[in-house]
């Protein structure tokens, strides 16, 4: 099925979205074709992907940007995003499951837009939204991130059903859902002067997204605040929903529902501390004394290192056009965490 994690093979980096398969760019003529073979799609994903050119290298590009934020929003927790044990992880229904759902959507969704706007997609150009001052921006050189197509394309790519038919198809929706969210929070309307002497008597505005940075930390921020959530029947409109734990109130009774910005999760996440098939553990990490080799070490301790250093310093501006500088060593203390 189009929305499925479970044909990734662990090298790859996201959740639901193609892997990788072999390098190289979407080429000229029928090349993009060529392309779109060699990603694992469904047989629905590999009949749009042939009819976008420039697709097949813009979720390259979506694939490599959610690692890489990912590793770095992590970089300091016992489970710090890495491939190993990534299978197994997409399987269960982790806190850590759902950061991969919503930072991979983010992803997508924001490549997509910006492959729009920078003219590598054929099917969709700069952002046309009504209401901006001035729609031919490209005019001025600039050109709005097209958001509206790229929300709109990727829930037609994932195949995405407006309700899941178990717990875990629902949660796994509710996750993508909010990392599509996360880009549509950062999109903000930017401006440009033209006239006499700066004046504004012309002003040309376009829509533009959020450094991706921005959109891992926001979606960061959720997986520290995740809902555990179970199935609940709803008879008022005749189906199950997701419900969270009971709040404090008047409806105190009843359990909650998670807000449409909420990460969910539906089971204890492991410790991460010693290698199983989720991850390596947490043996031989480098780790920062003062801030997290406690929680990070699992209680094991901590070996202490030292090491020279090389780094240029001393520097000077020479006559005419260069810098002059002296190398310099000092002591660094490396801290890593126990078998």
């Amino acid at each position: 099925p189009a929305f499925s994690p479970c044909s990734l093979t662990g090298k790859e980096a996201l959740t639901h979205f193609p892997s990788l398969g072999a390098p190289g760019g979407s080429g000229p003529g029928k090349g993009h074709v060529k392309q779109c073979e060699l990603l694992q799609l469904s047989r629905k994903q590999k009949r749009l992907c042939r009819r976008e050119p420039g697709l097949a290298e813009t979720l390259r590009d979506a694939i490599r940007l959610g690692i890489l934020e990912c590793q770095l929003q992590f970089r300091s927790e016992r489970w710090n995003c890495s491939l190993e044990g990534r299978p197994s992880l997409l399987k269960r229904g982790f806190k850590e499951t759902a950061f991969l759902y919503a930072v991979s959507a983010a992803a997508l969704t924001h490549s997509l837009a910006r492959a729009c706007s920078a003219g590598r997609m054929e099917r969709c150009t700069c952002d046309d939204s009504p209401g901006l001052e001035n729609r031919k921006a490209w005019q001025w050189g600039v050109c709005g991130d097209n958001l509206k197509y790229s929300t709109k394309f990727l829930k037609k790519f994932l195949g995405q059903k407006r309700i899941g038919k178990d717990l875990r198809a629902k949660v796994d929706i509710h996750n993508t859902n909010v990392g599509i969210k996360a880009v549509k929070n950062g999109l903000k309307t930017t401006c440009k002067c033209h006239g006499v002497s700066g004046s504004c008597a012309v002003r040309t505005c376009w829509k533009q997204l959020s450094p991706f940075h921005e959109i891992g930390r926001l979606l960061k921020l959720r997986y520290d605040d995740a809902v555990k959530v179970f199935s609940t029947s709803n008879d008022a409109v005749g189906h199950s929903e997701l419900a969270g734990p009971h709040r404090h109130g008047p409806s105190a009774k009843h359990p909650s529902l998670p807000r449409p910005t909420d990460l969910v999760y539906v089971e204890d996440s492991p410790s991460f501390c010693r290698p199983s098939k989720y991850s390596l553990g947490t043996a031989g990490r480098t780790c920062s004394r003062e801030a997290n080799c406690d929680s990070m070490c699992c209680g094991r301790g901590y070996n202490t290192q030292s090491r020279l250093v090389t780094f240029s310093c001393h520097c000077q501006v020479q006559w005419c056009c260069y810098v002059e500088c002296q190398q310099c060593m000092q002591e660094e203390v490396v801290y890593s965490c126990k078998q």
